[in-house]
């Protein structure tokens, strides 16, 4: 399947090739643009296309914008095992699945309670323990309640509000092992994608602990309101897929020694509104000391828009009250309409609010200062350099996603997003380039994700190694270009200019915190020469201050 544009953002993105995806399909995905799914027989990625994994038996890619995608290049399926593994938990006794490669996988782990009823819009709680045995070698959970955006139908048809578990997949049972772990957060727009397959990527043949989470989505996700604010204890409402995914993290903590991982090695990562959630984790107090380092692939904290606030995020909760309600929309009776209210109705609705940004297909992208789970506007934790101090890797594809008012009118945009410093962007990105693609393209692709993830760099505290990918397999470069190499073990045949050896170099950094290894060319830290490796069909090239001269005028991650 393909896509037609995507998102962001979203991922923003599940991701790991399973199988081929379909070429010409258009689909829609993580920021409401267009990302892609695979089943078993189809490949290819957004439209510009993404590429998510989501699993043996369904295969999911998320994608974003523009372009086609190629052949894909499936790992091998992971047989069904005849041997049972066994590993007790916070919770109870889990079996698993003995993969014929010897490695040992997990699905339909809860880590938190079902967030229904009274849980609807509330912090994770502890899931209930379980006597007995619970099986953990079947089918995946569901994915977390979402519409339909045409490049996950049949994902969306068996989402559900029961949706926090996660799935692992581990080279050893023995605690005492401390294998690098990796936590991986789907994209989606975070509002779509699951996490559903990730665990049978070529991830897991590099002798690492892979782990991938869910997190509710939309309007269950991110919705504020006075009522919500006035129970919570703590002055605030909303974030709550940012908490589901620190639930996780803590979970981890607890119990990934009984899988052989090592819960002081532990790398989050994500891509598109994943990598954009990463972002926001390393600016709130809540996860400290929960991840040592961070990948963000194609998604950072604000994909540059000026964050919402908690005032701005309640009036939107308002506003969904008022179609569900006949008590005052911002009253507790409201809010318990609410949460009486179908889901799908709500997730429905949700997507039609007005949010204050320029695109409303990020409206679940637009990060929301709720006082608590994100105290202050992320671009000021970055600017005090105040952000986590961990190794963090961070880039982008060098055509990523178009926004909306950059498409419909490029010279009000401009003029609106840059005023009297617009002939600077005009002179830079106003013509076709064969790379970065038209001036819609370049500007949106600056806009929203290179310019935000050079800004990143420039305000981390710990080590940066930021990159930008040329490649694609065997189509032209888009947001999500990057989950092919990440995700699937390369081909014979292939060299380092068709298939960058990005599995090889995010495995090395997940294991010792620097993207570098036998046979790997050699990427530069960031520094205060602000460099990169390119990835180009030539091979990987080194570079410095991309894009500086548009670069300047923006000020957000």
């Amino acid at each position: 399947m393909d896509w037609k544009r995507a998102i962001l953002l979203g991922v923003i993105a599940l991701f790991l090739p399973v199988v081929a995806l379909a070429q010409n399909n258009p689909m829609r995905g993580p920021n409401g643009r267009v990302h892609a799914l695979l089943d078993a027989t189809s490949g290819g990625i957004d439209g510009r296309v993404h590429k998510l994994y989501t699993g043996e038996s369904e295969a999911s890619l998320q994608t974003a914008p523009q372009t086609m995608a190629p052949d894909y290049f499936p790992p091998p399926a992971m047989p069904v095992p005849p041997l049972p593994a066994a590993v007790t938990i916070t919770g109870g006794q889990l079996k698993g699945q003995v993969v014929g490669d010897g490695t040992y996988a997990f699905r339909d782990i809860p880590f938190a309670a079902p967030p229904t009823g009274r849980l609807r819009w509330a912090p994770p709680q502890d899931p209930a323990p379980w006597q007995g045995v619970r099986d953990a070698a079947g089918p995946s959970a569901p994915a977390c309640l979402q519409n339909d955006y045409g490049w996950q139908t049949d994902m969306a048809a068996k989402s559900s509000e029961d949706c926090l578990y996660l799935e692992v997949r581990t080279p050893s049972l023995d605690p005492g092992a401390k294998k690098p772990v990796i936590v991986w957060l789907h994209g989606g727009a975070n509002r779509a994608g699951g996490g559903m397959g990730t665990i049978s990527s070529a991830i897991a043949t590099k002798d690492v602990v892979i782990v991938s989470i869910q997190y509710r989505l939309g309007v269950f996700g991110f919705l504020s309101h006075p009522a919500l604010t006035a129970e919570s204890g703590v002055g605030a409402s909303g974030n709550y897929a940012l908490m589901d995914q620190v639930k996780a993290l803590q979970w981890v903590q607890a119990n990934i020694a009984q899988f052989g991982g090592d819960p002081y090695n532990v790398t989050l990562m994500g891509h598109s509104a994943g990598g954009q959630d990463v972002g926001l984790l390393l600016t709130t107090p809540l996860a400290r000391g929960l991840f040592q380092k961070a990948i963000e692939e194609s998604g950072t904290p604000q994909f540059g828009f000026a964050p919402r606030t908690l005032a701005q995020n309640e009036a939107m909760g308002v506003a969904l009250a008022s179609q569900f309600s006949r008590s005052a929309p911002d009253s507790a009776q409201a809010l318990a309409d609410l949460r009486a209210t179908p889901a799908r109705d709500l997730q429905v609705a949700g997507d039609k609010l007005q949010a204050p940004l320029e695109d409303q297909s990020f409206i679940w992208d637009q990060a929301t200062v709720d006082g608590y789970v994100l105290p202050r506007p992320p671009e000021d934790v970055f600017r005090a350099g105040e952000a986590a101090k961990v190794p963090l890797l961070i880039g982008v594809s060098a055509r990523e996603l178009t926004l909306e008012d950059v498409t419909k009118d490029y010279d009000a945009a401009l003029t609106v997003r840059f005023g009297a410093s617009r002939a600077v962007v005009d002179a830079y990105d106003g013509h076709d380039d064969p790379l970065y693609g038209d001036r819609v393209m370049q500007t949106s692709s600056d806009i929203l994700v290179r310019c935000p993830a050079d800004f990143v760099a420039r305000h981390m505290a710990g080590p940066v190694y930021l990159y930008q990918l040329d490649v694609d397999n065997g189509g032209t470069i888009h947001h999500g270009s990057e989950l092919n190499f990440v995700m699937n073990a390369r081909p014979p045949g292939k060299g380092d200019g068709a298939w960058p050896p990005l599995l090889d170099y995010w495995t090395q950094f997940a294991k010792i915190g620097v993207p570098a290894g036998k046979g790997l060319a050699e990427w530069p830290v960031y520094g205060a020469g602000h460099r990169y490796i390119e990835f180009t069909p030539e091979g990987a090239k080194t570079g410095a201050a991309w894009r500086e001269p548009v670069c300047a005028l923006l000020g957000r991650p």
